[in-house]
């Protein structure tokens, strides 16, 4: 039997502090003292007093608590309430491909661990929020959530603390000067103006500036980001003036209710830039989560923002603090904070301008799609992957726009374009969980329904549901039009891997026979064709002929390496190594299995590693290295444990493994096979992999390049 332990889990994502956090200490205390006598506590508070900020450094002071680590979870993207259970799944980096319910593979492998989870901004999926909570709390006794929103979750038990504003000087005091407001103002003006000297300010004035801001922190942050312009007389004398006319602003944003001091200061720095700049911050509210300055350019670029203007405007909004500049290893992003985004979105509406550039971020992230699908059977592949999923956000954002057209084709067209996402990143389950919807707008024959068929097919026998495959595989059939040799090779593919699924060599077989005969033929390589081919080679292994299915698979992986493709050619050199274990051939079931482990390791795919692992430990116990085989069972448990149902239940898989185990055990004895074991499951699994990699001391050779 496979041993289940809490080990030594990841500390948790939480993102490093990029600035100081000014003041806050009894705050902090609270906090910790409330996450210690309950499980769900909820910071309250107006937009930007700094709710995010607290959770997370409490959060981190709190992490050496907690065996399994705190994982932040940012809400603020995420629109559709029923993939609340999948945001926080990805935060956790779990995937799962069965057709479980999220929530309930989530509460399964959180059961024995002791986790902090950091919900940030519940106010929007106040529902769903307390639904999700409920459940994974009354499922989970390890567990305790801090989460941050404007409003309560009104669940039983909830602990609810109020955020108030920084301290700020009061009027008259004799050091007009002082306290955290002013210290926050101080620092984020030195980051702006380093010569900036707080002793050398019209003391008056900054006691005024933080106290007509009310202590609000954002407020505070974007009044220094303009303290390289105007003096700090004139910056309170100009937020005074803007105050006084604050119920003249054509922007309601009633609900929920605004801080004054932070509507004030927003209002003040809309006016202080230039038209343009206020322009673009209006147009960049249809982003969700971060984006790039080519895609800026393509949805928010027209005549009145010409292309050539975006960099500078871009440049702009970010010295003035109302974007966040993200260098990354990919290039140079943005994100807006949410409070900075509800207010452009309020200008969008109010310029009567919403819906037109939503339909331009809709349309920008399908061409996006259309050559991520295009380029991803090519050398690019992992650059596609890359930045895939540094679009989730976005993409999310256009199929929902897409999903609320009264036309459900543009929904259709979206979702299956992005098959290559939904599978080769590994959200199956987010993936037709959109295409259902897709499918209940629109069915009208064509290639856009042909393709959403295949993706949703494809999705479901990667999940094991054979019978959902081969309804797909029939309306394909029947949505194609005559002639359509693509719809044709979906439909057997299809019909092929639900062969597989059951276990039906001859379905398999003939299924695959076109694939097979029409390997060389000159024409684009498709998923579908290489899926054919790994479904034979896969029957002819079951079958016992061996030899004819590494034929096969050396056919495979050629075409893969002909276009330089890389996911689909490690599914196949994983089958090779199942096809030289059966064989006997241990030395190459290594060499084919670490093969294919270093891409799924790149590709961040726990599916593909922790089949590949599970082999690794077949062949080290097939080779009576009872002691690498009860290391890699450890590992393989660990990585499956991220995935959600280990080997995907699949029953041949889960028999191998076990009398793999059992083996092990008989040859080492209980104790030194469970040592062996948990030095296997409690190792970093970065670590961990890189032992599975290296086969010195084994007497085994790797021949691949």
């Amino acid at each position: 039997m496979a041993i289940a332990m809490a080990g030594k889990w990841q500390a948790g994502n939480l993102p490093a502090e990029l600035t100081s956090l000014i003041g806050r200490r009894g705050e902090l205390d609270q906090i910790r003292r409330a996450c210690r006598r309950s499980r769900l506590v909820t910071l309250t508070g107006v937009g930007g007093v700094g709710k995010s900020r607290l959770a997370l450094r409490a959060a981190a002071d709190l992490r050496p608590e907690f065996s399994g680590g705190a994982w932040l979870v940012e809400l603020s993207p995420l629109v559709d309430g029923p993939l609340l259970p999948h945001a926080i799944a990805k935060a956790l980096r779990l995937t799962d491909q069965s057709t479980r319910p999220m929530a309930e593979v989530l509460a399964e492998h959180l059961y024995d661990r002791e986790v902090l989870l950091v919900l940030d901004a519940c106010e929007h999926l106040a529902g769903p929020c307390s639904r999700t909570i409920t459940t994974l709390l009354d499922a989970v006794p390890g567990l305790r959530v801090l989460a941050t929103g404007r409003r309560p979750l009104a669940i039983p038990g909830e602990l609810v603390l109020l955020v108030d504003p920084l301290p700020v000087p009061p009027e008259g005091s004799a050091r007009p000067a002082s306290g955290d407001a002013v210290a926050l103002l101080a620092e984020r003006a030195t980051d702006t103006i380093p010569e900036f000297d707080l002793a050398d300010q019209d003391q008056e004035a900054i006691g005024r500036l933080c106290r007509r801001l009310e202590g609000i922190p954002l407020a505070i942050e974007l009044a220094a980001a303009r303290l390289r312009d105007l003096p700090v007389a004139h910056l309170a004398d100009r937020l005074d003036d803007r105050f006084a006319a604050l119920g003249d602003d054509p922007i309601a944003l009633a609900d929920p209710p605004w801080h004054p001091g932070l509507r004030t200061a927003i209002g003040w720095s809309h006016e202080l830039c230039e038209p343009a700049e206020r322009l673009l911050w209006a147009r960049l509210s249809v982003f969700a989560g971060d984006f790039d300055s080519e895609a800026v350019r393509e949805v928010c670029a027209d005549e009145a923002l010409p292309e050539a203007h975006i960099g500078l405007l871009l440049d702009a909004l970010a010295d003035e603090s109302i974007l966040t500049w993200l260098p990354t290893g990919a290039g140079e992003r943005y994100r807006m904070l949410d409070t900075l985004r509800e207010y452009g979105a309020s200008w969008l509406r109010y310029l009567g301008e919403e819906e037109r550039f939503k339909q331009r971020h809709r349309e920008h992230y399908l061409s996006l799609a259309a050559r991520g699908a295009a380029g991803w059977l090519g050398p690019g592949q992992i650059s596609w992957y890359d930045r895939m999923i540094g679009e989730h956000d976005n993409l999310r954002a256009a199929l929902e726009v897409a999903l609320a057209a009264k036309d459900g084709e543009p929904a259709l067209e979206l979702a299956g374009t992005l098959a290559f996402f939904w599978h080769g990143c590994g959200y199956a389950k987010e993936g037709r969980h959109y295409l259902q919807q897709a499918f209940a707008l629109d069915t009208r024959p064509g290639p856009a329904l042909v393709q959403a068929l295949w993706a949703d097919g494809h999705l479901a026998a990667t999940q094991g549901d054979s019978d959902a495959a081969e309804v797909r595989a029939a309306q394909i059939a029947l949505a194609a039009s005559s002639g359509d040799a693509y719809a044709l090779s979906c439909v057997r593919a299809l019909r092929a891997m639900a062969g597989v699924i059951r276990g039906d060599l001859i379905q398999a077989m003939a299924e695959s026979e076109p694939a097979y005969r029409s390997r060389w033929e000159e024409e684009p390589l498709t998923v579908a064709k290489l899926v054919g081919l790994h479904c034979r080679a896969h029957a002819l292994t079951a079958d016992g002929r061996v030899e004819e299915a590494v034929a096969v698979l050396e056919d495979a992986r050629t075409l893969c390496e002909q276009c330089g493709e890389q996911s689909m050619r490690s599914y196949g050199d994983f089958l090779r190594g199942q096809a030289e274990l059966s064989a006997g051939r241990l030395d190459l079931a290594v060499t084919y299995g670490q093969a294919a482990l270093r891409t799924r390791r790149r590709l961040h795919d726990s599916f593909g590693m922790g089949l590949t692992v599970d082999l690794l430990a077949l062949a080290a116990g097939a080779a009576g290295r009872a002691h690498r085989a009860a290391r890699l069972l450890g590992l393989a448990q660990r990585i499956w444990s991220t995935h959600g149902q280990a080997q995907a239940g699949v029953p041949a898989l889960v028999a191998a493994r076990r009398t793999c185990e059992e083996q092990a055990r008989d040859l080492l004895g209980d104790n030194a096979y469970e040592v062996a074991y948990r030095t296997g499951f409690d190792s970093d699994i970065d670590a961990g992999i890189t032992y599975a990699l290296e086969p010195e001391g084994e007497g085994l050779h790797n021949g691949l390049g």
